[in-house]
């Protein structure tokens, strides 16, 4: 049963709808006019194997609702997420001659949606942005809350811009597709959600982990991961500096850290992010049990409910002191301390300012995850 989310910001403008269903494709032509978008050209971008499997229904959807369709390809994987690709983005866009009234479509997963829509965002200062993403975990975090960038040399996401997008549109029907990777990084995303959000949440992705992608209320699991992600950008859309409550954006990095640090020093090859990110929510519970913050079981039930998402790539070979070392490049660096997202529970996020955490402490607990 098709449902939809309202994303609602402090500035009205910026708000949107999220449609999540089965064959929502289809009704592309339908969701431009819904959001009171009236482009003459429409720029597709993706990538070679989903616009390969999407990209014609779409194109031709777009033709016959009597717009101009134009696409563009970026090469598959996270190390495309690049400020080259950005400038072939912003170059295509120009020498087709998109105006600010014309629309960008990113149809793809997390790397698409990010670079796609930091094109959108800085191309004339802006155009219209729809999303629509094709993997488990840019359906349940990425393409929601406005976030764009791309990755530096020095890390992860170091530059890009908050821009909403006009709506997103889920189909369900394109997680048939998804090779098992992808599927083990998206659960271990809304497990990262779950263990944030509450008790309720974290229950309902532990069954949905447990039943696989045939569970009988998929709609309503995505819905939910949506309605999460969007009641905390609603309250901070820009993830204000000073805001370390537990309602903070920032709360939404928990894992984050670890695992961008692992992803920079494998040169963004090893790991898909989302298995980067079940490295790094058990690397963050156990610094939360080191720091006395966390009961044991609940340490031990992350542990579990990540290995049952599936097998994620060794951490084998990686020193400890690099890591530590790439710590220092972390975006969520605030003057000279680091903003760690820990757990008092689930559903018990909290920011610690890094000066609170002993170096040793830090070592100790990357040392134990390498070598467990």
């Amino acid at each position: 049963m098709s449902k939809t989310v309202k994303v609602k910001t402090i500035r009205q403008a910026s708000s949107y709808t999220i449609h999540i269903g089965s064959g929502t494709l289809a009704a592309i032509a339908d969701r431009i006019t819904a959001a009171g978008i009236h482009p003459r050209r429409v720029a597709i971008i993706s990538n070679p194997t989903v616009f390969e499997l999407y990209g014609h229904e779409v194109s031709v959807k777009v033709r016959r609702a009597g717009y101009k369709s134009f696409s563009h390809l970026i090469g598959d994987g996270e190390k495309y997420k690049n400020q080259r690709t950005l400038d072939q983005i912003l170059m295509f866009l120009a020498s087709s001659g998109f105006s600010r009234t014309d629309l960008v479509i990113a149809l793809g997963g997390g790397v698409v949606g990010d670079v796609a829509g930091f094109a959108a965002s800085v191309y004339l200062r802006g155009i219209p942005l729809i999303q629509i993403p094709t993997t488990l975990l840019s359906m349940i975090d990425s393409s929601v809350g406005g976030k764009t960038g791309i990755n530096m040399a020095h890390g992860k996401n170091l530059v890009g811009t908050f821009y909403q997008p006009a709506a997103v549109v889920i189909d369900t029907n394109v997680l048939a597709t998804l090779p098992g990777r992808e599927i083990t990084a998206g659960f271990c995303e809304a497990i990262k959600q779950g263990a944030i959000g509450g008790k309720r949440l974290f229950n309902l992705t532990e069954d949905v982990i447990s039943t696989g992608l045939n569970h009988p209320d998929l709609e309503g699991f995505l819905a939910e991961h949506v309605k999460f992600k969007a009641s905390i950008v609603a309250g901070d859309e820009r993830e204000t500096a000073g805001n370390s409550s537990p309602r903070s954006r920032k709360i939404l990095n928990f894992g984050h850290t670890f695992a961008h640090a692992i992803e920079k020093l494998t040169k963004y090859r090893r790991f898909k992010h989302g298995e980067a990110v079940g490295h790094g929510i058990i690397f963050a519970a156990n610094l939360s049990k080191k720091l006395e913050l966390i009961p044991e079981d609940e340490v031990k039930l992350l542990n579990d409910v990540v290995h049952r998402s599936g097998r994620l790539p060794t951490l084998h070979g990686l020193d400890p002191s690099e890591i530590l070392e790439t710590f220092n490049f972390d975006k969520k660096n605030i003057g000279s301390s680091l903003q760690w997202v820990l757990l008092g529970g689930i559903g018990k996020p909290m920011i610690v300012d890094g000066t609170r955490i002993p170096r040793p402490i830090l070592k100790k607990t990357i040392s134990k995850i390498l070598n467990d």
